[in-house]
């Protein structure tokens, strides 16, 4: 089966897409049409069970392709409030029917074909008839298989590539029914009853196999340890990540959705560490295309707990009111920058010019921000700095 993890040649936010998958199911309509109708009343005429079994799968792959083109129709659906990630896993869902219908048509099959070997002798013989037509379905289907299967994998659709490969399987089918037929001519009767149930179990696994795959989309499978591998290195090395200590991934149609917990330095800026998640999301997504969105959480530390150590440690709103009294008849503090590292709190204090005007004034406050520190045992430090005055630059 053709692989998935290439880089596709019809880009993924490319209209032309829709409408190659569109056209390469129509095709797939128009012969299954025609086989169907041949197969089954060439089968009933010459008397092939297996003929009949071939014709009921292009029967099935019928539906099947009605099924594509809906999921195409409805995946293409931007996000709404409803699916704020899109649509794609409509795809999946139809993969995932796809399958069942496989697997359903394979078990009716094979039951029936049993059925008929209980009594051979009352099978009447097969007519030369039967076996030229599943020469000429052979042929079709499996020309029907390598269409499909290149626009499919130039789309790095799942879809269309089950749907190609279901396609194979019926030109397998096929010849396993054309053999049938020649054993049959050749007086062995019992033989296109035998490739009757073969055609059944081949048409059974095929479909728990698709049905299987979508399943494993559906409750969030990652990627492969590849891919994972590939983007986990894109984030380490892209500059003012420090670490990566969580990296989740999954599936979602021909796309991926990817969510990182990414460390940068404790004491830069927020913005800093919005400009370093967002440059981080950027070069994943130029690197992999097939990943539809990333989200970057920045962490400052390696918090495999979820920050639960933080949690119980006091807020700004707490620390402020705890030591306003302090500044009491003094202008308030510029800013206040908190960094929770270890379990514990580092505040720095950025002091108004006026204050540090007079010695005798910032003595008596540190005196006092310390006193009322020591009912803080998690606030580690603390640090008294002065506000610096800056002017802004011409630009020139």
């Amino acid at each position: 089966m053709g692989t998935l993890h290439e880089e596709p040649a019809v880009p993924y936010d490319d209209p032309e897409r829709h409408a190659m998958t569109q056209r390469v199911t129509w095709v797939s309509v128009l012969v299954n049409v025609l086989l169907t109708g041949a197969q089954v009343a060439a089968g009933i005429i010459a008397h092939s069970q297996g003929l009949i079994a071939d014709g009921l799968h292009s029967l099935s792959d019928l539906v099947c392709d009605f099924l594509v083109l809906f999921a195409a129709h409805h995946s293409k659906d931007p996000a709404d409030e409803s699916h704020p990630y899109g649509h794609a896993r409509i795809e999946t869902a139809a993969s995932f029917a796809l399958g069942a219908i496989l697997a359903l048509t394979g078990a009716a099959i094979i039951w029936s074909a049993g059925v008929k070997l209980q009594s051979l002798e009352e099978l009447p013989p097969v007519a030369p008839m039967a076996l030229w037509t599943a020469i000429l379905a052979l042929a079709a289907k499996e020309g029907l298989f390598r269409y499909m299967l290149h626009v499919g994998e130039s789309l790095r659709s799942p879809m269309l590539i089950s749907n190609a490969w279901h396609a194979r399987s019926d030109a397998a089918s096929s010849l396993v029914v054309a053999i049938g037929i020649v054993g049959n001519l050749l007086g062995y009767t019992f033989a296109d009853s035998v490739a009757a149930v073969i055609v059944g179990f081949m048409i059974v696994r095929m479909g728990v196999v698709f049905a299987w795959e979508a399943v494993q989309e559906l409750i969030d499978t990652g990627l492969s340890v590849e891919e994972v591998n590939s983007i986990r290195q894109v984030i380490i090395d892209t500059p003012g990540v420090s670490s990566l200590h969580e990296l989740r991934t999954r599936r979602m149609a021909h796309r991926s959705l990817v969510d990182a917990h990414v460390c940068v330095d404790p004491r830069i800026s927020v913005s800093e560490g919005h400009r370093i998640a967002e440059m981080t999301r950027k070069r994943v997504l130029e690197s992999h295309s097939a990943v539809a969105d990333v989200l970057v959480h920045v962490d400052v530390e390696d918090d495999l707990d979820h920050d639960l150590a933080s949690q119980g440690l006091p807020g700004r709103d707490e620390l402020i009111r705890h030591l306003a009294p302090a500044f009491a008849g003094l202008p308030e503090p510029q800013r206040v920058v908190l960094h929770y590292l270890g379990g514990r709190v580092e505040a720095e204090i950025v002091l108004p010019t006026a204050i540090g005007a007079d010695p005798a004034v910032l003595e008596r406050l540190e005196r006092d921000i310390a006193t009322r520190l020591a009912g803080l045992p998690l606030v580690s430090s603390l640090a008294l700095n002065q506000r610096l005055r800056v002017l802004a630059g011409s630009g020139r």
